[in-house]
């Protein structure tokens, strides 16, 4: 008894038997069942992967839920699971497929399902040629195949397939599997007949009835059909749609084609898009409303005729206008500003002038956003913005197309019909966080959209129509450039923000912050509650890290929040904030780097590096100890590749020069060196810090202590040059809030520093340029060595040459 692939059934003593419902398998049919009962999905999962073989006996009774011996036909098939599929509903969709008659000899199991023990069945063949069985095959065929011709619902490829089944056997089993009209008693019937002649002569009976069924039928139309002429016909078709429209209240429907027809006219459409709504029209005028495509092809038209294909603002640009706007929304950023009245200028004297594609960058809470809706106010252009963040699907940006259930355009199309203008200003929020997986990649498809050269012909899957996007106005957002793709970002025109100064900061809470945390708070600033510049700036140095102004934001309002519930409670008098009572309000300080630097830097083997972040600079402690072992050198506090390869570098620099610095040669064969960076937690990286590095270690080996309010940057290399680094305003500025009052850059970066630190930003800290690393070293260490007594840094008389991993 063979099965699918060879298999053969191991045990006849034990075969699971699956009741089923009005169903009879019979061998040699392939069946789909779904599997619902508790016992049979048990059934199912306890079969072995390579002996999915089971009995399939039908029930006597359908409505028998637990279904017993007695309630099961005697005779069933044994059957093959070819497929198992989860449903939803947690019930299983199976393929089986009958492989030969069995009968029941015992039941041997009924919990957790029935087992039984079962003998194969075969069948009784006739006499070898006789002339009366094959006069019966080919009449059955026959007899099927007038049946397959005859009905309606029986595919025509029925009857190739039985003139080319040769067993006798398999015909009659194939033929009672595909008869509709047999009833499940008269199959069961069949699969019990085990007497081929027998089966072959009541199937011939129930086939030469259903001819006679069939061609009856066929007579009672032909007779319909004549007796309706063709005038008929469509009279009665066409009053009964007019009496179905009527009661839909779709009467009116050719009078809403035309108003199509003139809405698609007066959209100044191109011509491409003119022609696409004309034919998509003249189809849904000889569409029924009833029809599946209806409503989808009236979505499309009405889409198209909402676009604005020739609407633009009709104003002018006013340079002086603009000007003003920017300067009362935002404080400083005069970089931007001028760029922005640069691109205005130009758009006065040429309106014809193709939309530049922007990207302002910039830490978070530096007013990015705002200033694109600051740039859309003083052009008197709408405001569209889409945030990026997340976006996986690049159909999001480019549409679905519309064979999809539910297709809509993409969210660039869906802004400009909100916009309800061709050149609004059009803000790409967050473009340096899109997403990327298996349904496609986001950035790919804003190639087309941001390139000036193309996004005239931007083609959305939805609209399949050119839609002209070259006088849009697109400014994109982002804090970081490194996630954005280079061939995006090679389109843009990038506009750095950097982080905000204290005084800065000040004037924007005066100026902005203030007066809108006081008016969403129920507060009236000056009356009822008032700032003075002092509290701000302690507020700013002690509560908030960042290059924004967003936790100085959330601050203000905890202030204002604080005197709202004063003013509750029936305390009205006025609160005057100063550094003395803010503790009252926001609690202890969070931020106290001033003294830490100064404590943390007395001791040698701490240096003060300055970091760069995507929420602006940030200063960063580095550590170095020497303890007695031999070539062991260990790197912690989460730092990243790049950083332990400065790291490297700047021991390798050392051991090359230790006798320039009164340090023993052989340090590294009798000492082991562990550099650690602290807040362990942070990830960390990059090469700006090699100087910090090569300070800390020499520092550490000499025992001479870093000047105190002094921090450093700088990549090293092993001849011992110092590179110029990025982020130098983010870096000057944090090293300005945590109170150092000189730091070290690199000589080529003088010119960065020069641009954007002012003498009034700098203040009293003082900035050094150096070229190697040795004039590093030298303005950064103290000249004498110090020794740690009872836990103090003491100054040493006479100690010339100190010995590594002595006690600190």
């Amino acid at each position: 008894m063979a099965a699918p692939n060879n298999k053969k059934v191991s045990d006849l003593s034990q075969l699971p038997i699956l009741p089923v419902r009005e169903t009879v398998l019979f061998p040699n049919a392939i069946l789909p069942l779904t599997v619902g009962r508790e016992s049979s999905l048990k059934l199912i999962s306890d079969l072995k992967e390579d002996e999915k073989f089971i009995g399939v006996l039908a029930q006597r009774d359908p409505r028998v839920d637990n279904p017993q011996l007695v309630d099961l036909f005697q005779i069933g098939t044994l059957a093959f699971i070819h497929k198992i599929i989860k449903l939803p509903s947690q019930n299983l969709f199976i393929f089986v497929e009958g492989l030969q008659r069995i009968g029941i000899e015992e039941i041997v199991g009924t919990e957790p399902y029935l087992r039984a023990r079962v003998k194969p069945l075969q069948d009784v063949l006739p006499a070898q040629d006789t002339p009366g069985f094959d006069a019966l095959v080919r009449s059955v065929t026959s007899l099927f195949q007038q049946v397959v011709q005859l009905s309606p619902s029986l595919s025509d490829d029925l009857q190739t397939v039985v003139m080319n089944i040769e067993d006798p056997a398999r015909l009659a089993d194939f033929i009672a599997a595909n008869l509709p009209s047999i009833s499940n008693t008269e199959k069961q019937e069949l699969l019990e007949s085990l007497d081929l002649s027998a089966r072959l002569e009541r199937l011939n009976r129930h086939l030469a009835r259903e001819v006679e069924v069939q061609q009856l039928r066929s007579k009672i139309q032909s007779e319909v059909q004549d007796q309706v002429t063709a005038s008929q016909r469509e009279f009665y078709l066409r009053e009964q749609m007019k009496a179905i429209q009527k009661e839909l209240g779709e009467a009116d429907e050719q009078h809403e084609i035309e108003e199509l027809r003139q809405k698609i006219e007066a959209a100044g459409m191109t011509e491409e898009a003119r022609k696409e709504a004309l034919r998509e029209l003249n189809r849904l005028s000889r569409m029924s409303p009833a029809a599946a495509d209806y409503h989808v092809t009236r979505t499309y038209l009405d889409w198209l005729v909402a676009l604005p294909w020739n609407k633009v603002s009709e104003l002018k640009v006013d340079i002086h206008k603009a000007r003003t706007i920017l300067d009362t929304d935002h404080y400083d950023l005069d970089k931007i500003k001028e760029r922005i009245l640069d691109y205005l200028a130009v758009l006065q004297l040429k309106p014809q002038l193709k939309g530049p594609i922007l990207c302002l960058v910039g830490p978070p809470g530096v007013g990015k956003t705002s200033l694109a809706k600051s740039i859309a106010k003083s052009l008197d252009r709408k405001f569209v913005r889409m945030s990026l963040g997340g976006i996986h699907d690049e159909a999001e940006i480019r549409g679905h197309r519309r064979t999809y259930i539910g297709a809509l355009p993409g969210q660039i199309i869906q802004g400009i019909r909100r916009a309800e203008t061709r050149d609004p200003v059009f803000v790409l929020d967050e473009v340096d966080k899109i997403g990327r997986d298996f349904r496609g990649d986001p950035s790919s498809a804003l190639l087309e959209v941001l390139d000036p050269e193309q996004n005239a012909t931007f083609r959305d899957n939805y609209l399949d129509v050119q839609f002209n996007l070259s006088k849009v106005l697109f400014i994109c957002t982002a804090n970081v450039l490194d996630t954005i793709p280079p061939p995006l970002l090679d389109r843009m025109e990038v506009i750095e923000l950097q982080g905000y100064t204290e005084e800065e900061k000040i004037e924007i809470a005066f100026r902005h912050l203030i007066p809108k945390q006081t008016e969403e708070h129920g507060v009236r600033n000056g009356d009822q509650i008032e700032f003075t510049r002092e509290a701000l700036a302690y507020v700013i140095q002690h509560y908030t890290r960042e290059a924004g102004v967003r936790n100085l934001e959330r601050e203000i309002a905890t202030l204002c929040r604080k005197q709202a519930r004063r003013i509750a409670e029936g305390q009205n008098e006025k609160l005057q904030l100063t550094p003395e009572n803010i503790q009252d309000f926001l609690g202890v300080p969070r931020f106290r780097l001033e003294t830490e630097i100064v404590e943390r830097t007395r001791r040698p083997g701490v240096a003060v590096g300055l970091a760069w972040t995507p929420t602006g600079g940030d200063v960063l402690f580095v550590e170095a100890t020497a303890m007695k072992g031999g070539k062991h050198f260990t790197m912690t506090g989460h730092v990243g590749q790049v950083m332990q390869e400065s790291m490297q570098a700047a021991l390798a620099w050392v051991r090359a020069h230790a006798a320039d610095y009164d340090i023993d040669p052989d340090f590294f064969q009798s000492y082991d060196i562990h550099v650690h960076v602290p807040a362990g937690a942070i990830p960390k990286d990059g090469p700006s810090a090699g100087v910090t590095m090569v300070t800390t270690l020499v520092s550490a080996l000499t025992r001479r202590p870093v000047r105190e309010r002094l921090a450093m940057t700088g990549e090293i290399t092993l001849s011992g040059q110092v590179l110029p680094v990025g982020g130098i305003k983010e870096k000057v500025l944090a090293a300005k809030r945590a109170g150092v009052q000189e730091v070290l850059l690199p000589k080529e970066n003088e010119p960065n520093a020069r641009e954007d630190l002012s003498p009034e930003l700098l203040g009293d800290l003082k900035l050094r340029y150096v070229k190697t690393i040795q004039e590093t070293l030298d303005l950064a260490l103290e000249k004498e060595p110090v020794l740690i007594q009872d836990g103090q840094p003491t100054r040493e008389v006479a100690f010339a040459h100190p010995t590594p991993g002595a006690p600190n």
